[in-house]
């Protein structure tokens, strides 16, 4: 492991104690914290003052001259002229103020593997990643996690969906939570098998259990919630002749999984129809009754107009990932199409070794103009209803409307800052249109989670990104050492 190793052992091994103490997690007796990351700062006090204020709560106005009043990680009061005695007072003049964004599908572990997915299909995602996750330590995962949690907070994601395929040990997935929780992001870790777990073997139910026993010391004090990366019952696998091929899976492996996620009362999310040779998922799972409130599926390139029908009337949600279906070449997402049939859907990251980057901001401009260069038409898709499906329809789609995804009294403290002043994105005109036109994750000036200031004036504020990118680069050099991966 690279990085300063210098301060003393005490000192050292006393944040370790700290931060474990302030969190409620349990270490493993072989866990150290990272150099790069200190303990997360107390939740503070502020009034946000004088700053364009977007809510994003439904028929709610923006506020041109507005306030906003974080306590104690609680939103105090959103207004213009509030009293806010003895809080910290932000000048907002510039700023558009605004709710955390949302990410509802990310493999957060690949991010030591950005940028590695080559010219050829023997080094294409899914050879590379099934390859190198192999020979992934417990460590690895930890700092694949914690380099992505860095990035999210960086980008103004505040809320992230840890969907965890590489879970070869339960070691594994308490280490790639643990750069979660200390980080302190909001989101859902989804626990799932490794990747190189054979399709008729079911991930373990006894670890699952264990986590989930465990899960009021391992929740950092509810900011994270637990649920499944399930496979589904269906997949699309080469035939003798290497030719592509929609073969169901094994009752043995898709039952026992989806089975323990209902008694545990588990969110359960799948990947389906993703290919031209993956269709009918929907149809499949709602067959079987599988299709139910709460349920999530990603990409569902492919996806008929009927089940999209299925998926409204049960309530489930869709995550999109639009900057990876794209370069993988799944094909084009389907946007207006499920807003058509009131189908919930949301943004996401997916993998940065296809997308090479967490910026939202990008994410949204890119499913804005592919809906409305499909379309033929301008004004298809309006640039407020991008930023609803990253913050208020994201927050819906992960069970947490009412904490997070807009600014309203009561809710937890998740709200950024984007500078409108800087050369790429000002002068100040439109916001909906400046957020998903211009914005880049380098405008996002401040960052509460749950009344923390994870960034500030542009910096990370608990996070040493030199120390961390020192270590991971480590890592990523260790792990190719190991898969001898050329």
């Amino acid at each position: 492991m690279a990085g300063d190793m210098s301060m003393p052992r005490r000192a050292f091994l006393g944040g370790v104690t700290a931060l474990g103490a302030m969190s409620g997690l349990r270490m493993p007796a072989h866990a150290a914290v990272s150099p790069s990351v200190a303990n997360l700062p107390a939740r503070s006090n502020v009034v946000i003052r004088n700053a364009y204020v977007m809510t994003m709560e439904p028929s709610q106005p923006d506020l041109p001259n507005g306030d906003l009043h974080v306590d104690n990680g609680l939103i105090v009061d959103v207004g213009t002229g509030l009293a806010a005695p003895g809080a910290q007072v932000i000048d907002g003049r510039g700023f558009i103020v605004m709710p955390g964004l949302i990410d509802t599908h990310w493999h957060m572990w690949t991010t030591l593997l950005r940028n590695m997915s080559g010219d050829d299909r023997a080094h294409g995602y899914f050879p590379m990643t099934t390859a190198l996750g192999k020979v992934y330590t417990p460590r690895d995962m930890y700092y694949g996690t914690l380099l992505s949690s860095a990035e999210a907070l960086h980008s103004g994601i505040t809320t992230v969906h840890n969907w965890c395929h590489n879970v070869m040990s339960y070691e594994h997935a308490v280490e790639d939570l643990r750069a979660m929780q200390e980080t302190g992001l909001r989101g859902r870790f989804s626990y799932g098998p490794a990747r190189s777990t054979p399709l008729t073997q079911p991930f373990s139910v006894a670890d699952l259990e264990r986590m989930h026993g465990d899960w009021a010391s391992l929740s950092n004090e509810g900011l994270l919630t637990l649920g499944i990366a399930w496979r589904g019952v269906q997949a699309a696998l080469p035939n003798a002749e290497g030719k592509m091929e929609l073969r169901p899976l094994s009752p043995d492996m898709y039952r026992v999984e989806y089975e323990a996620a209902r008694r545990l009362g588990l969110p359960v999310s799948v990947h389906l129809n993703s290919t031209k040779f993956d269709k009918g998922h929907i149809i499949a799972l709602h067959k079987l009754g599988y299709v139910f409130d709460g349920l999530q599926v990603i990409h569902a390139i492919n996806t008929s107009p009927e089940e999209m029908d299925i998926l409204a009337a049960a309530g489930a949600s869709v995550s999109i990932s639009p900057a990876s279906e794209m370069r993988i070449g799944f094909g084009l997402p389907k946007v207006a199409e499920y807003l058509d049939h009131k189908v919930n859907l949301a943004l996401s990251v997916d993998t940065t070794p296809l997308t090479g980057n967490a910026d939202m901001f990008g994410i949204m401009k890119l499913a804005q103009n592919l809906e409305n260069g499909r379309s033929e038409s301008e004004f298809k898709l309006p640039a407020r209803k991008v930023v609803e499906l990253a913050t208020i329809e994201g927050a819906k789609a992960l069970g947490l409307a009412e904490r997070t995804g807009s600014l309203k009294k009561g809710k937890r403290a998740d709200v950024i800052m984007v500078s409108t002043r800087e050369v790429n994105i000002g002068p100040f005109t439109e916001p909906a249109y400046m957020l998903v036109d211009s914005a880049q994750a380098s405008n996002v000036d401040t960052v509460l989670v749950d009344g923390r200031i994870l960034k500030r004036n542009g910096k990370l504020t608990a996070i040493d990104v030199g120390k961390l990118m020192d270590e991971a680069s480590a890592a990523t050099q260790s792990i190719k050492q190991r898969a001898n991966w050329k």
